[in-house]
């Protein structure tokens, strides 16, 4: 029997077939190669003391209970989570399922994103020792000299929208509904549930009440803040109450928290993290000096910060505690004539300390009329002219041509001991010159944990928990460029 060749012979092909189960042996070393950063985070974190995590547990050989996850294994799946750029403890969870390096770092254990996420923001004193821990090893290692510090502030919206924001009035209603939803809870008229989804319901009830009878405490500490008709005006969030509106760098309004940053300028360390409610950073000089030093235990030789923490109060504070500061104090644009440039500038009018008293260009005086503190270290004294001495004035159309009732008046600037030899130390090139590498050494730290990271909003609520995940951020960021001078180091002869 003769079989003639087909001219289109129907190709063999190897189908996919996902109705299948399938099991495979997984070496696990061999998921990620040896110079993989996850390596190199379990290394490191397998460096420092976790004995205080290990006393937090519960479980014992002695009490017994259910065997506790390693702290190292939690502690390197967050750093190396948040080096990818990942803050969702869910995500973290998800990752351990199928990517290489999170199954690499867990062994292949299952964890449960509950427990990533109470590990996360649970262990404050634990977590802010591990950062001291950090520090101390990359002092000891010389990546930390504290001969330059740099101080710098950076708004991360919090997790809460505009929406959420009340008044004292809708607070009181929407807390007055969660107490007798709370109180409800456990009646046997309700649509019953399963156990696990009642508890479920009862926790969420309990934090929103908790949530609630906070934003009433923050409302009215605002209205004591704020007296009179702007206490009407007070909001706060229900959902995250220290959380407060402030300028993005886009320009817009957000709901968010102040985070302080003090970096090394040696090699760009943070050595310092601290969160706030607090919009201006005209106060978190001295705490960012006092957490330095609380956790070096020694104090930096030089601080450099902007325009935002120069006070005159900042500046005496630094002279007081004998640290080096640098810092943009400004110019004195009340007593410089620019917002009134169609007069005759202040400078044009001669002081005389013997009398107190301001003389003119054509002679008359200026008598004082009373003077207001500008915060520590400068006084604005005020000082006015006779009207009778401006009406007949030649001078008067330059001088002061919209005056009609009144004499000129002219504020003077005093400044104390320390305020001027500030001004005269940054006049110097050499003070200028240290003044700019500020923002290439501590606002790269924020460039890092916003874009690097993905820090730009938190995963977490309250500023107590906000500031646990900040400092998961900064150990993220310094055990990262650890990681990258060990590698870049020259090799030992």
């Amino acid at each position: 029997m003769n079989s003639e060749k087909s001219d289109n012979p129907q190709p063999l092909i190897r189908y996919v077939n996902r109705e299948q189960m399938s099991w495979h042996a997984v070496d696990i070393e061999r998921l990620i190669e040896e110079e993989h950063l996850a390596r190199a985070i379990w290394e490191l974190v397998g460096r420092l003391d976790l004995s205080r995590f290990h006393a937090s547990i519960g479980s014992s050989a002695i009490e017994g209970g259910r065997p506790a996850l390693d702290p190292q294994l939690l502690i390197s799946l967050w750093i190396y989570a948040y080096s990818q750029g990942i803050g969702s403890a869910r995500e973290v969870a998800r990752r351990c399922e199928y990517d290489p390096a999170f199954q690499w770092l867990t062994g292949l254990l299952e964890v449960n994103y509950h427990t990533l996420a109470d590990f996360r923001v649970e262990k404050q004193q634990e977590l802010d020792e591990l950062f001291t821990q950090v520090l101390a090893t990359l002092s000891k290692e010389g990546l930390i000299t504290l001969e330059q510090v740099m101080q710098d502030g950076t708004k991360i919206q919090a997790l809460a929208s505009g929406r959420s924001f009340q008044q004292e009035e809708s607070i009181r209603d929407h807390l007055g509904r969660a107490r007798q939803r709370v109180k409800e809870m456990g009646d046997p008229h309700n649509e019953a549930v399963s156990p696990r989804m009642e508890m479920a319901r009862q926790r969420a009830r309990e934090q929103r009440q908790r949530r609630l009878e906070q934003a009433l405490k923050e409302v009215q500490k605002l209205e004591e803040q704020k007296p009179g008709p702007a206490k009407k005006a007070n909001k706060v969030s229900i959902t995250d109450p220290e959380a407060r509106f402030m300028k993005q760098s886009d320009g817009g309004l957000a709901p968010s928290y102040n985070v302080q940053i003090s970096t090394d300028s040696a090699q760009g360390m943070i050595v310092a993290v601290e969160v706030t409610s607090e919009a201006s950073d005209s106060a978190q000089l001295l705490p960012a000096l006092e957490s330095i030093e609380q956790r070096l235990k020694r104090k930096p030789q030089q601080i450099v910060a902007d325009g935002g923490y120069t006070t005159g109060k900042a500046i005496e504070q630094m002279v007081e505690r004998g640290v080096d500061f640098l810092g943009n104090l400004g110019r004195d644009l009340a007593g410089s004539g620019i917002t009134a440039p169609h007069q005759l500038p202040p400078s044009a009018f001669l002081y005389d300390p013997g009398t107190n008293r301001l003389r003119c260009p054509e002679g008359k005086l200026l008598l004082p009329q009373g003077r207001r503190r500008k915060g520590p270290g400068s006084v604005y004294h005020r000082y006015e002219a006779k009207a009778e001495d401006c009406l007949s004035c030649p001078r008067k159309p330059a001088c002061c041509p919209n005056n009609q009732r009144r004499g000129r008046s002219v504020m003077r600037l005093e400044e104390s001991a320390m305020v001027m030899a500030f001004r005269q130390k940054m006049a110097t090139p050499e003070a200028r010159q240290q003044y700019r590498r500020r923002g290439r050494v501590v606002e790269f730290c924020h460039a890092w944990i916003k874009c690097k990271l993905g820090l730009r909003r938190f995963h977490v609520r309250g500023r107590v928990k906000a500031r646990a995940e900040a400092l998961w951020a900064c150990l993220t960021y310094n055990l990262q460029q650890w990681v990258r001078l060990k590698r870049t180091a020259p090799a030992a002869c």
